[in-house]
């Protein structure tokens, strides 16, 4: 199962909203939460929701019996200290019992997507495609209290403000009937539901798509589909287009075009000898795409349109979108990937990967600070070695690569 934290598109958001709080960080270095203290600020929350209209009966039962939740607290600070390589997260998203129970799923349900398709404008392979991605269709939408996370998420000053937000939409939507204090459950970082919605997407996206006056994320497909499509359509979905394709290079191509942010015509990545993975030629079309690299030089190659962008924007990961798109394609029966996950694929910690940097500016290749990420500039740094030793210039931090570099710092 995919972990919460890295498949929806509103840890997007959080991410973004830390980077813009690196004050209150520095301020709760030394927050050490109590128990006690949680309960002081629980009764100050009470009345700030009182006066955004937040009924007492609702206040009552929803904090009745809460506490702080330590394993929320924990998860909310881990750190991973291992990344994934692309085929290590793909083989899993994409299994071929996901594709499976995709294909079963999108068949048992094609009047509702139907509906839903001609309604939002999103097909309904996509729709199926998320579901599967988010809860596995349905089958583990999370089992943790949504009120105790998200209490406990902004009594921690670290991001406070945001979880405040979202607590005060899951009250919302406890106060509107929509669901039961019981069956508001969901990941450790309050993603509810089906398609696993943070509460102020669920009120400003959510659609009652079967009609019974109340949007129920966790029972009612009608109302998962259609506040997904309503999400996707409103997140700026292009009707009638891919979300992209898998290509093939020529030889000896310039793999820092491949940065997904090289937008260019169909017309003139096929100039310059890109085809598609079985080997037929590129439509001649003005449409615009950019060229990714999902691995190294032995990984597949896509050129992703504007609908990779939406998916993103659920879940801002490269990974993940690919994922998306390629489930979706999947489950209408398109050929699987034409590149086979090499032998010595294998995820790197951050502490290699700041090995990596170290030698890089050992060797006068400048990455910054080694961090452990292998941003932008340590794909420059990376690149331009490669290029000088006449390796293939992917810019891809590997454990392949790391052995090389390890290997000419003992021949200098």
């Amino acid at each position: 199962m995919l972990t919460i934290k890295h498949r929806t598109f509103q840890m997007m958001i959080i991410a973004v909203f830390l980077a813009l709080t690196a004050s209150v960080h520095a301020k709760s270095d030394n927050f050490s939460p109590s128990e006690a203290d949680f309960k002081q600020w629980l009764g100050d929350f009470k009345q700030q929701a009182l006066n955004r209209g937040i009924s007492q009966s609702t206040l009552d039962s929803a904090f009745k019996n809460i506490k702080l939740n330590q394993k929320v607290l924990q998860s909310d600070k881990k750190q991973p200290e291992f990344t994934k390589t692309f085929f290590e997260y793909f083989d899993r998203a994409v299994s071929d019992t996901r594709i499976n129970n995709g294909l079963k799923n999108y068949s048992k349900h094609q009047e509702l997507l139907d509906e839903v398709t001609k309604k939002y404008s999103v097909p309904g392979r996509y729709l199926v495609a998320f579901w599967g991605m988010e809860t596995n269709y349905g089958s583990y939408t999370g089992n943790i209290p949504i009120i105790e996370s998200l209490a406990t998420l902004a009594y921690d000053p670290r991001r406070s403000e945001f979880f405040t937000k979202q607590l005060i939409s899951a009250l919302t939507i406890l106060d509107k009937g929509h669901v039961s204090l019981k069956q508001m459950k969901g990941s450790w970082a309050g993603a509810m539901g089906q398609c696993q919605f943070m509460p102020t997407n669920y009120i400003q996206y959510a659609v009652d798509g079967d009609g019974d006056g109340k949007i129920n994320l966790w029972d009612s497909l009608p109302d998962v589909f259609h506040s997904a499509g309503n999400f996707l359509q409103q997140l700026g979905w292009q009707k009638e287009e891919n979300w992209g394709r898998e290509v093939k290079l020529p030889k000896g191509f310039d793999y820092a075009l491949a940065d997904n942010k090289t937008n260019r015509a169909l017309a003139e990545w096929k100039k310059m000898g890109i085809t598609l993975a079985d080997g037929r030629v590129l439509p001649q079309e003005d449409m615009q795409a950019k060229l990714l690299l999902a691995s190294d030089y032995r990984g597949p190659a896509f050129l992703v349109y504007e609908n990779f962008r939406v998916i993103k924007r659920w879940n801002n990961a490269d990974k993940y979108a690919i994922a998306v798109g390629h489930l979706a394609d999947r489950i209408v029966k398109r050929p699987p990937l034409s590149k086979q996950r090499p032998k010595d694929d294998k995820g790197m910690s951050r502490a290699q990967i700041e090995e990596i940097q170290t030698l890089l500016n050992s060797f006068g290749y400048d990455t910054g600070t080694p961090d452990g990420i292998a941003g932008s500039k340590t794909r420059n740094a990376l690149r331009e070695f490669q290029n000088k030793h006449k390796l293939p210039a992917d810019g891809f931090a590997s454990l392949k690569m790391l052995e090389f570099l390890k290997k000419t710092a003992a021949n200098n």
